[in-house]
Protein backbone atom coordinates (compact mmCIF):
# COMPACT_ATOMS: atom_id res chain seq x y z
CA UNK A 1 0.00 0.00 0.00
CA UNK A 2 1.54 3.29 -1.07
CA UNK A 3 0.82 5.92 0.66
CA UNK A 4 0.59 9.41 -1.30
CA UNK A 5 2.13 12.53 0.00
CA UNK A 6 0.34 15.90 0.91
CA UNK A 7 2.16 19.66 1.41
CA UNK A 8 0.55 21.06 4.93
CA UNK A 9 0.62 25.05 4.10
CA UNK A 10 3.79 26.92 1.93
CA UNK A 11 6.28 26.38 4.91
CA UNK A 12 7.49 23.18 2.93
CA UNK A 13 6.31 20.14 5.64
CA UNK A 14 5.47 17.64 3.57
CA UNK A 15 3.81 14.35 5.42
CA UNK A 16 1.69 11.21 4.43
CA UNK A 17 -1.99 12.07 3.10
CA UNK A 18 -3.07 10.21 6.27
CA UNK A 19 -1.79 10.50 9.57
CA UNK A 20 -2.18 8.64 12.74
CA UNK A 21 -4.13 10.42 15.84
CA UNK A 22 -2.37 8.85 18.85
CA UNK A 23 -4.54 10.00 21.85
CA UNK A 24 -7.00 6.90 22.07
CA UNK A 25 -3.73 4.88 23.32
CA UNK A 26 -3.38 6.71 26.37
CA UNK A 27 -6.27 8.77 27.28
CA UNK A 28 -10.03 9.37 26.76
CA UNK A 29 -10.85 6.00 25.23
CA UNK A 30 -11.23 3.57 27.65
CA UNK A 31 -7.99 1.71 29.17
CA UNK A 32 -4.83 1.81 26.83
CA UNK A 33 -3.09 -1.55 26.24
CA UNK A 34 0.49 -0.41 25.19
CA UNK A 35 1.74 -3.78 23.30
CA UNK A 36 -1.18 -3.38 20.64
CA UNK A 37 -0.45 0.49 20.36
CA UNK A 38 3.36 -0.06 19.76
CA UNK A 39 2.56 -2.70 17.03
CA UNK A 40 0.70 -0.21 15.69
CA UNK A 41 3.07 2.82 16.05
CA UNK A 42 5.41 -0.17 14.24
CA UNK A 43 3.03 -1.15 11.84
CA UNK A 44 2.10 2.53 11.13
CA UNK A 45 5.89 3.25 10.05
CA UNK A 46 5.73 0.31 7.54
CA UNK A 47 3.05 1.18 5.81
CA UNK A 48 3.92 4.50 5.26
CA UNK A 49 2.09 6.67 7.71
CA UNK A 50 4.60 8.36 9.67
CA UNK A 51 2.87 11.38 11.05
CA UNK A 52 1.73 11.12 14.48
CA UNK A 53 0.11 13.16 16.54
CA UNK A 54 0.20 13.48 20.69
CA UNK A 55 0.13 16.05 23.27
CA UNK A 56 1.62 16.90 26.88
CA UNK A 57 -2.23 15.88 27.87
CA UNK A 58 -3.17 12.73 26.34
CA UNK A 59 -2.25 10.95 29.84
CA UNK A 60 -1.41 13.28 30.79
CA UNK A 61 2.15 12.78 29.41
CA UNK A 62 1.71 8.85 29.54
CA UNK A 63 0.94 9.48 25.23
CA UNK A 64 4.14 11.30 24.51
CA UNK A 65 6.22 8.59 26.76
CA UNK A 66 4.84 6.00 24.63
CA UNK A 67 5.73 7.44 21.70
CA UNK A 68 9.46 8.45 23.08
CA UNK A 69 9.43 4.03 23.45
CA UNK A 70 7.96 3.45 20.11
CA UNK A 71 10.96 5.48 17.78
CA UNK A 72 13.78 4.70 20.31
CA UNK A 73 16.19 4.67 17.20
CA UNK A 74 13.78 5.69 14.70
CA UNK A 75 13.37 9.08 14.91
CA UNK A 76 14.66 10.07 11.80
CA UNK A 77 11.77 7.45 10.52
CA UNK A 78 9.12 9.57 11.37
CA UNK A 79 6.76 12.75 12.14
CA UNK A 80 6.32 13.94 15.09
CA UNK A 81 3.36 16.97 15.92
CA UNK A 82 2.60 17.53 20.00
CA UNK A 83 0.77 20.32 21.49
CA UNK A 84 1.50 22.95 24.42
CA UNK A 85 -1.61 24.77 26.59
CA UNK A 86 -3.17 23.30 29.12
CA UNK A 87 -2.38 23.86 32.90
CA UNK A 88 -1.62 20.67 33.96
CA UNK A 89 -0.09 20.01 38.02
CA UNK A 90 1.71 16.77 39.00
CA UNK A 91 0.69 14.49 35.95
CA UNK A 92 -2.68 15.89 36.18
CA UNK A 93 -4.76 18.26 34.29
CA UNK A 94 -6.79 21.35 36.02
CA UNK A 95 -9.64 21.46 34.41
CA UNK A 96 -10.15 23.33 31.54
CA UNK A 97 -7.64 25.81 32.70
CA UNK A 98 -4.64 27.21 29.84
CA UNK A 99 -1.21 27.98 30.37
CA UNK A 100 -0.08 29.76 27.16
CA UNK A 101 2.46 32.37 28.97
CA UNK A 102 6.24 32.23 27.16
CA UNK A 103 7.74 30.78 29.79
CA UNK A 104 4.98 27.94 30.52
CA UNK A 105 5.47 27.16 26.98
CA UNK A 106 9.04 26.41 27.25
CA UNK A 107 8.68 24.43 30.24
CA UNK A 108 6.19 22.59 28.12
CA UNK A 109 8.35 22.05 25.23
CA UNK A 110 11.39 20.77 26.98
CA UNK A 111 9.01 18.31 28.87
CA UNK A 112 7.86 16.90 25.48
CA UNK A 113 11.65 16.46 23.64
CA UNK A 114 12.33 14.86 27.00
CA UNK A 115 9.80 12.42 26.84
CA UNK A 116 9.70 11.65 23.13
CA UNK A 117 13.74 11.16 23.13
CA UNK A 118 14.45 13.63 20.68
CA UNK A 119 16.31 17.18 20.43
CA UNK A 120 13.46 18.93 18.08
CA UNK A 121 9.62 18.97 17.49
CA UNK A 122 8.84 18.53 13.88
CA UNK A 123 4.96 20.47 14.86
CA UNK A 124 4.80 22.10 17.60
CA UNK A 125 0.66 23.60 18.15
CA UNK A 126 -0.94 25.38 20.52
CA UNK A 127 -3.64 23.07 21.62
CA UNK A 128 -6.56 25.46 23.04
CA UNK A 129 -6.23 29.26 22.42
CA UNK A 130 -5.36 31.26 26.22
CA UNK A 131 -7.44 34.55 26.50
CA UNK A 132 -5.43 35.25 28.91
CA UNK A 133 -1.81 35.81 26.74
CA UNK A 134 -1.82 37.11 23.62
CA UNK A 135 -1.79 35.45 20.57
CA UNK A 136 1.01 37.49 19.04
CA UNK A 137 3.39 36.93 22.39
CA UNK A 138 2.35 33.03 22.50
CA UNK A 139 3.64 32.76 18.30
CA UNK A 140 6.50 34.84 19.73
CA UNK A 141 7.89 32.57 22.46
CA UNK A 142 7.22 29.32 19.27
CA UNK A 143 9.51 31.67 17.18
CA UNK A 144 12.30 31.92 19.63
CA UNK A 145 11.96 27.87 19.68
CA UNK A 146 12.17 27.50 15.86
CA UNK A 147 15.18 29.76 16.36
CA UNK A 148 16.67 27.43 18.82
CA UNK A 149 16.25 24.11 16.74
CA UNK A 150 13.68 22.89 19.19
CA UNK A 151 10.71 23.51 16.75
CA UNK A 152 10.37 22.88 13.13
CA UNK A 153 6.75 23.97 12.29
CA UNK A 154 4.16 26.03 14.22
CA UNK A 155 0.44 25.14 14.24
CA UNK A 156 -2.93 25.93 15.85
CA UNK A 157 -5.36 23.81 17.25
CA UNK A 158 -9.52 25.28 17.64
CA UNK A 159 -9.17 28.45 16.26
CA UNK A 160 -10.86 30.94 14.94
CA UNK A 161 -10.24 33.32 11.90
CA UNK A 162 -9.34 36.40 13.84
CA UNK A 163 -6.47 34.38 16.17
CA UNK A 164 -5.15 32.69 13.09
CA UNK A 165 -4.40 36.05 11.56
CA UNK A 166 -2.55 37.40 14.57
CA UNK A 167 -0.67 34.88 14.73
CA UNK A 168 0.56 34.29 11.74
CA UNK A 169 1.63 37.80 11.30
CA UNK A 170 4.24 36.91 13.77
CA UNK A 171 5.49 33.58 13.05
CA UNK A 172 3.80 31.75 9.49
CA UNK A 173 1.33 28.89 10.68
CA UNK A 174 2.07 25.81 8.66
CA UNK A 175 -1.08 23.89 9.53
CA UNK A 176 -4.33 24.19 11.60
CA UNK A 177 -5.77 21.42 13.25
CA UNK A 178 -9.46 21.22 14.45
CA UNK A 179 -12.32 19.07 14.17
CA UNK A 180 -13.47 18.52 10.47
CA UNK A 181 -15.37 15.38 9.42
CA UNK A 182 -18.53 14.78 7.64
CA UNK A 183 -20.81 15.34 10.85
CA UNK A 184 -18.72 18.20 11.91
CA UNK A 185 -18.38 20.96 9.34
CA UNK A 186 -18.14 24.38 11.38
CA UNK A 187 -14.70 25.28 9.74
CA UNK A 188 -16.15 25.87 5.73
CA UNK A 189 -17.91 29.08 6.26
CA UNK A 190 -14.90 30.88 7.20
CA UNK A 191 -11.73 29.05 8.52
CA UNK A 192 -11.18 26.89 5.61
CA UNK A 193 -11.43 30.08 3.25
CA UNK A 194 -8.70 32.13 5.21
CA UNK A 195 -6.57 28.59 5.82
CA UNK A 196 -6.35 28.68 1.78
CA UNK A 197 -5.84 32.45 1.62
CA UNK A 198 -3.12 32.09 4.08
CA UNK A 199 -1.53 29.00 2.53
CA UNK A 200 -2.36 27.02 6.08
CA UNK A 201 -2.86 23.77 5.48
CA UNK A 202 -5.59 21.84 7.59
CA UNK A 203 -5.13 19.00 9.98
CA UNK A 204 -8.81 17.52 10.32
CA UNK A 205 -8.71 15.55 14.13
CA UNK A 206 -11.92 13.15 14.84
CA UNK A 207 -12.40 12.63 11.01
CA UNK A 208 -14.65 9.74 11.88
CA UNK A 209 -16.94 11.61 13.89
CA UNK A 210 -15.61 10.29 16.80
CA UNK A 211 -16.13 6.63 15.38
CA UNK A 212 -19.79 7.19 14.83
CA UNK A 213 -19.22 7.23 11.25
CA UNK A 214 -17.67 3.41 11.03
CA UNK A 215 -20.97 2.22 11.73
CA UNK A 216 -19.27 0.21 15.12
CA UNK A 217 -20.85 2.62 17.85
CA UNK A 218 -22.81 2.00 21.19
CA UNK A 219 -25.15 4.63 22.80
CA UNK A 220 -23.29 6.78 25.23
CA UNK A 221 -24.19 4.76 28.18
CA UNK A 222 -23.45 1.33 26.90
CA UNK A 223 -19.51 2.66 26.94
CA UNK A 224 -17.21 2.17 30.32
CA UNK A 225 -16.57 5.21 32.68
CA UNK A 226 -13.53 7.01 31.60
CA UNK A 227 -14.43 6.79 28.04
CA UNK A 228 -14.96 10.18 26.12
CA UNK A 229 -17.66 9.37 24.42
CA UNK A 230 -20.28 8.51 27.43
CA UNK A 231 -20.56 12.66 27.62
CA UNK A 232 -20.53 12.73 23.86
CA UNK A 233 -24.30 14.65 23.29
CA UNK A 234 -24.07 13.48 19.80
CA UNK A 235 -24.19 9.93 21.48
CA UNK A 236 -27.26 10.15 23.89
CA UNK A 237 -30.82 9.67 23.47
CA UNK A 238 -32.61 10.80 20.62
CA UNK A 239 -29.37 12.13 19.24
CA UNK A 240 -27.94 8.84 18.53
CA UNK A 241 -31.42 7.70 16.91
CA UNK A 242 -30.94 10.98 14.41
CA UNK A 243 -27.29 10.76 13.96
CA UNK A 244 -27.50 7.04 13.08
CA UNK A 245 -30.13 7.51 10.45
CA UNK A 246 -28.35 10.20 9.02
CA UNK A 247 -24.92 8.00 8.97
CA UNK A 248 -26.97 5.28 7.24
CA UNK A 249 -26.33 7.09 3.44
CA UNK A 250 -22.08 6.48 4.47
CA UNK A 251 -22.86 2.55 4.41
CA UNK A 252 -24.69 2.16 1.77
CA UNK A 253 -22.46 4.39 -0.59
CA UNK A 254 -19.38 1.76 1.39
CA UNK A 255 -21.16 -1.34 0.35
CA UNK A 256 -21.56 0.25 -3.58
CA UNK A 257 -17.96 0.13 -3.36
CA UNK A 258 -16.80 -2.49 -1.45
CA UNK A 259 -15.85 -0.43 1.13
CA UNK A 260 -16.28 0.29 5.33
CA UNK A 261 -18.53 3.37 6.26
CA UNK A 262 -15.17 4.67 7.90
CA UNK A 263 -13.41 4.44 4.89
CA UNK A 264 -16.16 6.35 2.98
CA UNK A 265 -15.74 8.91 5.70
CA UNK A 266 -11.85 9.59 5.29
CA UNK A 267 -11.89 9.17 1.65
CA UNK A 268 -14.89 12.41 1.63
CA UNK A 269 -12.29 14.57 3.75
CA UNK A 270 -9.40 13.53 1.32
CA UNK A 271 -11.37 14.74 -1.52
CA UNK A 272 -11.95 17.49 0.06
CA UNK A 273 -9.13 18.99 -1.24
CA UNK A 274 -4.85 18.13 -0.93
CA UNK A 275 -4.45 20.30 1.64
CA UNK A 276 -6.03 18.75 3.93
CA UNK A 277 -4.42 15.37 6.27
CA UNK A 278 -6.61 13.67 8.36
CA UNK A 279 -5.25 11.96 11.35
CA UNK A 280 -8.00 9.26 12.23
CA UNK A 281 -7.04 7.72 15.47
CA UNK A 282 -6.83 4.20 16.81
CA UNK A 283 -4.50 1.50 18.66
CA UNK A 284 -5.15 -1.33 16.90
CA UNK A 285 -3.45 -2.60 13.77
CA UNK A 286 -6.72 -3.69 12.27
CA UNK A 287 -7.91 -0.11 12.01
CA UNK A 288 -4.82 1.42 10.76
CA UNK A 289 -4.81 -1.22 7.84
CA UNK A 290 -8.19 -0.26 7.16
CA UNK A 291 -8.00 3.46 7.51
CA UNK A 292 -4.92 4.00 5.65
CA UNK A 293 -7.10 1.53 2.25
CA UNK A 294 -9.33 4.77 2.46
CA UNK A 295 -6.60 6.78 0.74
CA UNK A 296 -7.19 4.47 -2.44
CA UNK A 297 -10.63 5.03 -2.71
CA UNK A 298 -12.30 6.77 -5.56
CA UNK A 299 -15.67 9.39 -4.85
CA UNK A 300 -17.04 10.81 -7.69
CA UNK A 301 -19.14 14.16 -7.41
CA UNK A 302 -22.34 11.92 -7.46
CA UNK A 303 -20.83 10.54 -4.53
CA UNK A 304 -19.86 13.36 -2.90
CA UNK A 305 -23.10 15.23 -3.33
CA UNK A 306 -25.06 12.32 -1.82
CA UNK A 307 -22.68 12.62 1.67
CA UNK A 308 -22.70 16.47 1.97
CA UNK A 309 -26.50 16.03 1.55
CA UNK A 310 -27.17 13.11 4.11
CA UNK A 311 -24.59 14.68 6.02
CA UNK A 312 -25.86 18.15 6.05
CA UNK A 313 -25.33 20.46 9.64
CA UNK A 314 -28.88 20.42 10.06
CA UNK A 315 -28.93 16.90 9.29
CA UNK A 316 -26.97 16.14 12.71
CA UNK A 317 -28.22 15.91 15.81
CA UNK A 318 -27.27 17.52 19.01
CA UNK A 319 -23.86 19.84 19.84
CA UNK A 320 -20.74 19.07 19.11
CA UNK A 321 -19.37 18.73 22.31
CA UNK A 322 -20.63 19.23 26.62
CA UNK A 323 -20.74 22.74 27.80
CA UNK A 324 -17.00 22.27 29.07
CA UNK A 325 -15.07 21.34 25.82
CA UNK A 326 -17.24 23.65 24.10
CA UNK A 327 -15.90 26.78 25.55
CA UNK A 328 -12.27 26.03 24.83
CA UNK A 329 -13.26 26.09 21.05
CA UNK A 330 -12.07 30.04 19.65
CA UNK A 331 -15.31 30.16 17.67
Amino acid sequence: MGLAKRKLGKQGLVVPAIGLGCMGMSHAYGQPGDTESLATLHRAIELGCNFFDTAEVYGPLRNEELLGRAFKGRRQEVIIATKFGFKIVDGKQVGTERDSRPGHIREAVEGSLRRLGTDHIDLLYQHRVDPAVPMEDMAGAVADLVRQGKVKYFGLSEVGVTNIRRAHKVLPVTAVQSEYSLWERNLEQDVIPALRELGIGLVPFSPLGRGFLTGEVKRAEDYPEGDFRRGDPRYQGANFDANMAAAKIVREVGEAKGAKPGQIALAWVLHRGEDLVPIPGTKRRKYLEENLGSADIKLDAGDMKRLDAALAPDKISGPRYAPGPQSMVDR
